[in-house]
């Protein structure tokens, strides 16, 4: 069963991304996000979106810029997101076929990405809003909008993150950090896909 979970791999080296994916893919996280001020990261991204494009999601985080965009989409990602709401990067990427996920912070920033055609919201930095925000900002947002909390969410705060209106999260350093092995790794997603399960069925009964 896939989970709307976004594995951020920040740091990762191409020499060990393909291994890290597969504990990742395999544990039950299908969709992964290499930020570009990785090391050489459009080579890892390129390396995964050989390995898991068809069983995966794959693409870039960080992203900044239109040739940045271009650049990713020529590796074969299918995912772009952002820390900020940059119209021209939006219609970038929906231009290359590809996922957009800018990053917002107020009602302003997330209206003027769903105008400019992001498929999904990226609540940045989540510690900073909190469940709270998010709950403010749910009030006017249109209904089925996509946001995933990215930064800030974890094992121990999903419950109030998915009360509030979270449909997923972008989760980086308690999944991976430089230094982790690839069975590290596992084991964190696993920690992750079981809270996320339990605060999920929490909520639903």
């Amino acid at each position: 069963m896939s989970r709307p979970l976004i594995a951020i791999l920040r740091g990762i080296t191409p020499e060990e991304v393909e291994d890290v994916a597969a504990a990742l893919v395999d544990a039950g996280i299908d969709r992964i996000e290499v930020p570009l001020n990785s090391p050489q990261s459009l080579r890892s991204i390129s390396i995964l979106a050989n390995a898991f494009g068809s069983s995966a999601l794959i693409g870039a985080g960080t992203v900044l810029a239109e040739t940045e965009v271009d650049a990713v989409a020529d590796c074969g990602g299918r995912l772009v997101v952002s820390p900020d709401t940059n119209i021209a990067v939006i219609a970038r990427t929906k231009a290359r076929g590809m996922q957009s996920w800018p990053g917002v912070f107020t009602p302003t920033e997330a209206f003027t990405a769903l105008r400019a055609g992001a498929d999904g919201l990226k609540l940045f930095p989540g510690v900073l809003a909190g469940p709270a925000g998010l709950k403010a900002m749910r009030a006017v947002l249109p209904a089925g909008t996509p946001v995933f909390a990215v930064g800030g969410a974890g094992a121990d705060n999903l419950d109030a993150w998915i009360a509030a209106g979270a449909d997923g999260f972008g989760i980086g350093t308690a999944l991976y950090q430089p230094g982790l092995s690839a069975a590290q790794v596992a084991s964190r997603a696993r920690n992750i896909i079981a809270a996320y399960d339990g605060a999920r069925g929490r909520q639903a009964g």
